[in-house]
C-alpha cells in the first residue's frame, strides 16, 4: 500500500516508542520453542513479494532495529524477475549486503538461511503464504488483510496454531500507545458500555491503487501467471489484475481488506468481540470509471454485541470514499458519558448524559472527564527511510517476539478475526443482502447462504 499525505498524517498521531508494548507470555505449542534463539544468534529474514509496502515501509523498518537485534535479510521470493532484481538493489543499497533470489516460495523455503519471512504479495495471497510459512518452519510478519475468503482464513489459521510459529499481522495500530491507552481506559471500566463507533476513511485519489505505466511494462513471460492465481478461478492473462489487484474482486475486497481491516480490527481488540453479529452495506463505482470492479465508495453498519443477544450491544458505522477527502480518517469511540477520539487522542464529555437530560428521568448526570489520552510522539524517522513510528514499532515488536515467544501484539487470530468482518462486507456490498456468521461451521452467510466468489 502506497503511503499518502492523510495516512501519514495519522499515524503520526498513533505513533510509538520502540519500546515494545503489551507483549504478553502465551502458551504455544511445544513445536514452537523449536528454535529459541540466543542472543548471539543472526536471525535471517526473507522477503516474500518485493511490494511497494516491502520498499517503502516494512524492510526499511525491520533495517531501523536490525543490528541491535541481529536481523539480517538474506534472500527474496518474487515470481517476477524485475521485482526480484529491484528488491536485490534495494537491500544492497540499504544494507551493504547482495540477498540471494528464489523464483518461488518453494525454492525460498529449500534454503537454509532464512528463518523468518516477511510477506508482502496481493491482498488474496497473504493467507495462503502465511499458511506456506509457518507450515515451512518459518516465523512470519504477513500483511494485512490477513484473508479475503473464509476457506483461506481458516486454512491459515489452522496451520499457525498448529505449528505455533509467530505471526505478526500488519495491523499497526496494536503498537500504538494512544491505542493502548484507549484499550486500557476501557477494559477497566471507565468509558462506560460503547454505545456506537463511527469510523472514516476518505480520501480524493483516482488513481489510488493504479499502476498505469508499470503496467504497460509488464510481461506474462516475465512472471508466473498460474502460480500467481493461485486458488482464485483460472483466467487469461491480465497485467491490471497483477499490479491493480485491489481493484479486483476477488483479488482484493478494496477498501474493507485495506483500510477498513485496520480501524475494526480496534473494535475487537477493545472489546474482545471477535466479529460483528450482523453487517449492512452499500456502495458503488459512482465516480472512477476505469475498469475496476471495487467500489469507490462504501458504507456499512455493523452489529456487535454478545452472541446471545441478552446483554448491551452497539454499532459501528464505517464509511471510505475515494471522490472526496473532506473527514479524513476519524475513529471515535462514544458512550453514555462521551466520547474518545482517536483522532485528536482525547476524552471528553461531548455527548454525555448531562444533569438537565438525567433529571427527567430520575437519573443523574453521566459525563466523562476531560483528558488526553497521551501526547503524541513526533516522528523522528529521517525521510530517507520513509517509516513511520508506528510500523517501526509494530516490526520491533514482531522481531522481540522471534526471539522470546512471546505473544505479538497482532497475532493469527486479530487477523482471522479482522477478516471475519471483511468478508462480511464483502459479502454484503457484493449481494446486497444482510449477513450473518455462522459460528458452529465459521462462514459467512449472506441472505441465509453461504457466501462465496
Amino acid at each position: 500500500m502506497s503511503t499518502d499525505n492523510s495516512r501519514r498524517d495519522f499515524l503520526k498521531k498513533s505513533v510509538l516508542t520502540t519500546a515494545g508494548v503489551g507483549l504478553g507470555a502465551l502458551a504455544f505449542p511445544a513445536s514452537s520453542y523449536s528454535k529459541i534463539l540466543g542472543a548471539n544468534d543472526r536471525v535471517n529474514v526473507g522477503i516474500v513479494g518485493f511490494s511497494d509496502r516491502a520498499r517503502g515501509a516494512l524492510i526499511p523498518a525491520m533495517q531501523v532495529h536490525a543490528k541491535e537485534m541481529n536481523f539480517e535479510f538474506t534472500a527474496v521470493s518474487d515470481i517476477w524477475n524485475r521485482r526480484r532484481d529491484e528488491a536485490v538493489a534495494f537491500v544492497k543499497e540499504k544494507t551493504g549486503n547482495t540477498i540471494a533470489t528464489a523464483r518461488n516460495n518453494e525454492e525460498l523455503y529449500d534454503r537454509k538461511d532464512v528463518d523468518a519471512v516477511i510477506i508482502s504479495t496481493a491482498d488474496f495471497q497473504h493467507a495462503l503464504h502465511c499458511k506456506e510459512a509457518v507450515e515451512a518452519g518459518r516465523d512470519v510478519y504477513v500483511e494485512k488483510p490477513f484473508a479475503e475468503t473464509m476457506a483461506d482464513a481458516r486454512a491459515a489459521k489452522e496451520a499457525a496454531l498448529r505449528t505455533g510459529k509467530i505471526i505478526q499481522i500488519g495491523s499497526q495500530r496494536r503498537s500504538g500507545a494512544n491505542y493502548h491507552a484507549a484499550n486500557k481506559f476501557i477494559k477497566e471500566g471507565k468509558f462506560g458500555d460503547i454505545v456506537a463507533v463511527e469510523m472514516t476513511w476518505n480520501v480524493n485519489q483516482p488513481g489510488r491503487w493504479r499502476r498505469t505505466e508499470l503496467a504497460t511494462q509488464l510481461r506474462k513471460e516475465d512472471t508466473d501467471w498460474t502460480r500467481y492465481l493461485m486458488n482464485r478461478p483460472v483466467q487469461d492473462w491480465d497485467p491490471r489484475k497483477y499490479l491493480e489487484f485491489r481493484l479486483f474482486w476477488p483479488f482484493s475486497s478494496g477498501i474493507p481488506g485495506q483500510w477498513m481491516a485496520h480501524q475494526i480490527d480496534t473494535v475487537h481488540w477493545f472489546t474482545d468481540l471477535p466479529h460483528p453479529r450482523s453487517v449492512a452495506a452499500n456502495g458503488g463505482i459512482y465516480l472512477w470509471k476505469d475498469g475496476r470492479q471495487n467500489f469507490d465508495t462504501m458504507t456499512a453498519v455493523f452489529d456487535y454485541g454478545p452472541l446471545d443477544d441478552k446483554t448491551k450491544g452497539f454499532q459501528v458505522t464505517y464509511s471510505s470514499r475515494f471522490t472526496n477527502g473532506a473527514g479524513g480518517t476519524k475513529e471515535i469511540y462514544y458512550s453514555n458519558g462521551g466520547e474518545l477520539n482517536l483522532d485528536t487522542n482525547k476524552i471528553t464529555p461531548n455527548g454525555g448524559l448531562s444533569e438537565r437530560n438525567a433529571g427527567a428521568m430520575g437519573m443523574k448526570a453521566n459525563l466523562l472527564p476531560e483528558m488526553a489520552l497521551g501526547e503524541a510522539v513526533p516522528t523522528e524517522t529521517s525521510a530517507d527511510t520513509g517509516v513511520d513510528d508506528l510500523t517501526s514499532a509494530h516490526m520491533r515488536n514482531w522481531m522481540d517476539c522471534v526471539r522470546s515467544r512471546k505473544k505479538p501484539n497482532a497475532d493469527v487470530m486479530a487477523g482471522y478475526n479482522h477478516s471475519i468482518a471483511n468478508i462480511m462486507t464483502t459479502a454484503a456490498l457484493r449481494t446486497g443482502q444482510f449477513v450473518t456468521f455462522d459460528e458452529a461451521k465459521q462462514e459467512v452467510l449472506a441472505g441465509g447462504k453461504v457466501f462465496q466468489y
